[in-house]
């Protein structure tokens, strides 16, 4: 089974050629790969699994992500504050 865990963009940048990101995950920063999601911008929340965003969330899915990871054992960070 796979899990993707929702973070925001913090930054947005080129590195060889390729189009990665900070991405923030309940106050941790990891390297990103955007590739899969060439539109997304500083701000937006992304579903990423193992260094690769794959698809963009809007802040609500991302709220809800979160709230599930929760209920299944606090594996999620808090959730986004606001809207």
């Amino acid at each position: 089974m796979c899990l993707g865990i929702p973070g925001k963009v913090v930054e947005v940048y080129r590195e060889h050629d390729l189009l990665m990101g900070k991405v923030e995950f309940g106050g941790v920063l990891k390297r990103v790969c955007l590739e899969y999601v060439p539109e997304i911008r500083t701000g937006e929340y992304a579903l990423v699994h193992v260094g690769f965003a794959l698809t963009r969330l809007d802040e609500a899915d991302a709220r809800r992500v979160f709230e599930l990871l929760a209920e299944a054992g606090g594996l999620g960070p808090d959730p986004p504050e606001g809207g």
